[in-house]
């Protein structure tokens, strides 16, 4: 009983093994993973110089505020 069991495990593992490899082409995995990299490398910078930009722009803002808010003081 515990032999067929084994081969029976053995049969399904070969059989799933077998069918989920030619479904997986090394070039289209290095295909997703090149534009994956692609996109990163544009988005990063873009993110980081919209992230700066948006907070000098905030601190420029506030820096006025606090100035105009001064002057109505005196």
């Amino acid at each position: 009983m515990e032999d067929l069991l084994h081969n029976a495990l053995e049969t399904a593992a070969e059989e799933a093994m077998g069918q989920a490899m030619p479904s997986a082409n090394p070039l289209l995995f290095i295909a997703i993973t090149a534009v994956g990299l692609a996109m990163a490398l544009v988005y990063v910078p873009i993110r980081l110089f919209l992230t700066i930009t948006a907070r000098s722009r905030r601190l420029r803002l506030l820096q006025r505020i606090r100035r105009l808010r001064d002057e109505l003081s005196t």
